[in-house]
């Protein structure tokens, strides 16, 4: 082995010190690199079926071989039926192949993939996500594209088309929706122990105390944010009462105003017919069991009252948060010079026929209109029940303010649940917290 002099290995040593504090300097491109090199490795892969057309330009000339990305959290039932719908889609588009890509973390991967200019063409994402997304500059909006209000009023459901739009422009198109609803059941009650005007919360609380009386120990309906403060189930009573939102998107906030302290003075009489402390699992227990004839949940909780036997029904109660898949458009999209295509492909994804095949495969509540309408869609006493609901609701909040809402409006419900401030004070509280943290993200 040859002998170096010692002052040349001690060279090599500061020329290796300085490589590491080079490559520790450059470790977040690094980071990037290895990031997007996961992210495009997470590809689920949708079969291309050759068709018999091929896309033209204005030439007539075909066009080159064209990949759009699309970015999904779809479960797994979902998925399967939006492959075959691409797979068709792919079809009549012979020139296009689609990969579906699952991000482990799509905020994180959105992060690092999207300046390296990897990010998707399509994001399938919630709507309250949209905000923060396009002050982020990682979506486009669709008003250039040819989408138009007339239109997403005349293909969608009111909480849908409002909860796609934000400062005055349109970032997705809505796939389906879901929220809450009254279920009940059967054996214990009918349609008409509850109100027939689903915001009439006066003749709530009069059927729920004869409910009570009538049935020593037991209640008619369990709400998992009355007795738990967790806002999202609050939202159909405040809402019910005539507040528009708990804060838009310019960060005015709704509490402190005659609704939202008509809609706690309600919720404190309310208290006495009522289960004392709640949760989800809570109310869905007392369901079984028979404690509740009834519960304010969303679709997500039916299986295991499936399970359980009960023939329930499904009937409005307030005005809820209506949760709503969308499909957005990414900004590399622009970069790839796919945003016709891709806009063209969120309108096929949400079309009536497509989101049919969603409601009847997968029993999501279609956002599009003529798709809830559809008879064999209407048939679903689930997607029925819920669709009714949901046509009554108030978008989620797609508002980067949104965040701020949840801790203030649940604290303060549970304040006035417990007895612990009246509903006067217990909303201006909320309200001056809900402005404190919105002046923070100015």
């Amino acid at each position: 082995m040859t002998n170096f002099p010692l002052f040349v290995i001690i060279f090599g040593l500061i020329i290796s010190v300085r490589n590491i504090k080079m490559i520790i300097k450059n470790c977040r491109h690094l980071t990037i690199i290895i990031v997007v090199s996961m992210v495009l490795s997470a590809c689920v892969p949708v079969t291309l079926t050759p068709g018999v057309s091929h896309p033209t330009d204005a030439t007539g000339t075909p066009n080159q071989q064209v990949t759009i990305t699309i970015w999904y959290q779809w479960p797994k039932d979902t998925l399967n039926i939006i492959q075959a719908a691409l797979n068709q889609y792919m079809l009549d588009h012979p020139s296009l192949s689609i990969r579906l890509v699952q991000p482990e973390n799509i905020q994180d991967a959105l992060r690092v993939a999207i300046p390296a200019g990897k990010g998707p063409d399509i994001i399938d994402w919630t709507n309250d996500q949209i905000g923060a997304q396009a002050t982020a500059g990682n979506i486009i909006s669709l008003d250039a594209l040819g989408i138009t209000q007339e239109f997403l009023e005349s293909t969608y459901e009111p909480a849908a088309v409002k909860g796609v739009i934000w400062q005055g422009k349109i970032w997705a198109l809505p796939e389906s929706q879901s929220g809450v609803a009254i279920v009940y059941n059967k054996a214990l009650v009918n349609e008409n122990d509850f109100p027939a005007d689903p915001n009439d919360f006066s003749d709530l609380l009069t059927k729920a105390k004869a409910y009570n009386d009538a049935n020593q120990g037991k209640f008619l309906i369990c709400n998992p944010g009355l007795g738990n403060p967790e806002a999202y189930y609050e939202a159909p009573i405040y809402f019910g009462f005539g507040m528009p939102e708990f804060v838009d998107e310019a960060g005015k906030v709704y509490l402190n105003t005659p609704e939202g302290i008509a809609a706690g003075n309600w919720i404190k009489e309310f208290k006495p017919y009522a289960p004392n402390s709640t949760s989800e699992e809570i109310c869905t227990r007392m369901f079984t069991e028979g404690a509740v004839a009834a519960e304010w949940v969303g679709p997500w909780a039916l299986a295991e009252l499936k399970d359980s036997g009960i023939d329930f029904g499904i009937l409005p109660m307030g005005k809820p948060f209506v949760g709503i898949r969308t499909l957005m458009i990414g900004k590399n999209a622009v970069d790839h010079s796919t945003t016709e295509i891709a806009a063209d492909i969120i309108k096929y994804l949400t079309s009536q026929a497509s989101e049919i095949q969603l409601a009847t495969g997968s029993q999501l509540i279609p956002a599009n209109t003529a798709a809830l309408n559809d008879l064999q869609v209407q048939a679903l006493a689930t997607i029925k029940g819920f669709g009714t609901a949901l046509r009554l609701g108030v978008p989620m909040a797609n508002t980067p303010y949104a965040s701020s809402q949840w801790g203030p409006v649940g604290d303060a419900t549970q304040s006035i649940w417990i007895g612990k401030q009246n509903a006067e004070e217990a909303m201006r509280v909320a309200q001056a917290a809900i402005e404190e943290a919105i002046a923070g993200m100015k």
